[in-house]
């Protein structure tokens, strides 16, 4: 049965270190030994891949527990981090979160932890319906003052090949096919066509 400490900042202005203390220092009261290490720089807005989750997640088994400095280190958004915690005791791994001060034992929480989890679902339940209404009423005020809605007639919107036009052109131009251009430009056929068509490359 292993303990994983998981470790995760969002930029390098912020101190891993100090994540790793915290663990430490709970593992040294506690008697346990820290089995492995998986640390990310990672925004939490990038996604669960990138930032370990699902490595982690096959990383652990039935048994294992899963040590992290505070919750928002497992998710983005409190909905993701009620459906991680939730995949974690459904596999029977337990979870030690040290600020919340949550005990996830073997896949079955205690009464602290049901408790404390439930009210991260009701939370992300009423952030979910907060930005539907502000968003509503955001459009609806747009409306009433006038304003159109959406992308403006004729914007080609942004890209990951803006700048690279002459680029393209050079290589259509030694016949170059849109698959193998794709794959140099390190981009899906689907993303060079539309650029394509919407800067009139073709």
């Amino acid at each position: 049965m292993a303990t994983i400490a998981y470790l995760r900042v969002s930029t390098d202005k912020q101190d891993i270190s100090n994540q790793r203390l915290e663990i430490l220092s709970w593992a040294n009261r506690e008697g346990v030994q820290i089995t492995d290490w998986m640390e990310r720089e990672m925004s939490s807005r990038r996604s669960a891949k990138e930032r370990g989750l699902e490595e982690l997640a096959g990383q652990l088994a039935a048994g294992d527990t899963l040590v992290v400095a505070e919750l928002s280190r497992l998710g983005r958004s409190l909905g993701e981090v009620v459906q991680t915690v939730d995949k974690l005791a459904a596999a029977g791994v337990g979870l030690v979160t040290l600020k919340e001060n949550i005990r996830v034992n073997g896949g079955k929480r205690d009464v602290q932890g049901k408790i404390l989890v439930g009210l991260f679902g009701l939370l992300a339940e009423i952030e979910r319906d907060l930005i539907s209404e502000r968003t509503k009423a955001g459009l609806a005020r747009a409306r009433a003052e006038g304003k159109t809605l959406g992308r403006p007639k004729g914007s080609t919107g942004k890209s990951v090949l803006d700048g690279r036009e002459s680029e393209i052109k050079d290589f259509r131009a030694k016949r170059v096919s849109k698959a193998s251009l794709a794959r140099i430009l390190d981009v899906s056929d689907t993303t060079l066509i539309r650029f394509m068509r919407s800067r009139k490359l073709e």
